[in-house]
């Protein structure tokens, strides 16, 4: 063999160990790791609660998640839709609830995975409070990873519309409430911004009831079913100053959605709106500032009770092992400081744990998160204390209250019955 066909070989030779030794590489490299896909149900629709929830979505993201929306609008229709997927065996792998009782049922059918791993590794004991615990932890496991405390009975005002009307201070009792609301009607504004939906005649008359009635006659009819305390003088107090607020709503309330209530305070139209803290979403999407351009106030005076709900997210029962990863990479994700601060400040909650930057929360989350140091101030919501069939069948006789000539005896009557038929 001559010396050119030497060199050819050998060259040829050490082309092909170089391809080899490159495909040997090649094949030592691992793939990319697939996201953990999570397909999430919820009922955040509004242009606040959209912005809010997009903070958990790119946060398990950069954490090598793969979020997939799936919004169904109407909290209630999302929560059947849950309820639905997870009986025909197309469950989501995180589906929103309320922090309440709401998910009850499906917990005693086995149907959710717990997070008891993810709940020890983040001192969920230590960090959440108490009557959040109270709710999640069923049986001494953990079934839903809460996202935000919400308070349904704040109180939120134009900051134009009380200059309008001549209101230089907040009320700081219910006489005083109703002098304010009498003088933005003479100013020719709607006193009291509202949706006529039977879920937020239920918020308005829980704030009454918590303010009017008190905790304790609160605490009585609610956690402990006291029918005695609903046939009670102090009872019917409570549905006649609620009922009170129906003329100062204007004639467009009935049917109209919460967060269409809310834009009449925004735009000034209305003077004020008792609602959960998540409407603050809509001013700040709004590029309203709380202080300059609105005010909030969580009650009458420095010991009012501070309303405790909220929002969590369930993961229902699976094996595959990349949606467990999933489910519990999402539950570290939406529970860590970081994205809790980034998502609460977009939607007008307060964070679930104290450890968290407060630099981007306005003056109404710092107020509740202060508020929340004192546990003596803390009510929980009446779904954290009654189970769905009755919290429903109550709301239904209050529409009917809020809605037909009514007499408060007959309410009260109605409402005892409504407990009886739905006796635990």
């Amino acid at each position: 063999m001559n010396k050119a066909k030497q060199q050819a070989r050998a060259a040829a030779l050490f082309a092909a160990a170089l391809a080899l030794a490159g495909a040997r590489a090649h094949a030592a490299t691992p793939a990319p790791a697939e996201p953990l896909k999570a397909t999430v149900s919820h009922w955040w629709t509004s242009g606040g609660e959209s912005a809010a929830i997009r903070q958990f979505a790119d946060a398990f993201n950069r954490a090598g998640g793969q979020w997939i929306d799936q919004a169904v609008a109407g909290a209630e229709q999302s929560r059947a839709s849950t309820i639905n997927r997870i009986v025909g065996g197309n469950a989501p792998v995180a589906a929103q609830f309320n922090t309440s009782r709401q998910f009850r049922d499906i917990v005693d059918q086995g149907l959710l995975n717990n997070l008891d791993d993810v709940a020890a590794k983040n001192n969920w004991d230590r960090v959440l409070p108490q009557v959040i615990l109270d709710v999640i932890r069923i049986d001494g496991h953990y079934y839903a990873a809460p996202v935000d405390i919400h308070m349904p009975a704040w109180f939120f005002y134009s900051k134009k519309a009380f200059a309008q009307a001549r209101i230089k201070d907040e009320p700081r009792n219910w006489d005083e409430f109703i002098a304010t609301l009498d003088k933005l009607k003479a100013a020719g504004l709607i006193p009291l911004a509202f949706g006529g939906q039977v879920w937020q005649e239920k918020i308005v008359f829980d704030a009454v009831f918590a303010l009017v009635g008190g905790p304790e006659l609160f605490l009585k009819v609610y956690r402990d079913r006291d029918v005695n305390a609903v046939r009670s003088p102090a009872f019917r107090n409570v549905l006649v100053s609620f009922r009170k607020l129906k003329a100062y709503t204007d004639p467009g309330a009935p049917g109209r959605n919460w967060n269409d209530a809310t834009a009449l305070v925004v735009s000034n139209r209305a003077g004020l709106q008792i609602m959960g803290d998540w409407a603050k979403g809509e001013f700040l999407a709004a590029g309203q500032v709380a202080g300059r351009d609105f005010g909030c106030f969580p009650g009458f005076g420095p010991k009012a009770p501070y309303i405790v709900a909220g929002d969590a997210f369930v993961f229902p029962k699976t094996a595959k092992p990349n949606i467990v990863k999933a489910q519990k990479l999402l539950a570290t994700v939406m529970t860590s400081p970081g994205p809790q601060a980034a998502f609460s400040a977009r939607k007008g909650s307060i964070p679930i744990r104290p450890d968290v930057d407060m630099s981007q929360l306005d003056m109404c989350a710092r107020q509740g998160l202060a508020i929340m140091q004192d546990t003596s101030r803390q009510l929980p919501n009446a779904e954290m204390l009654v189970d769905p069939d009755l919290n429903g069948a109550l709301q239904d006789v209050l529409t009917n209250f809020w809605n037909r000539n009514q007499t408060p005896e007959q309410a009260q009557q109605a409402f005892a019955q409504a407990m009886k038929d739905n006796a635990w």
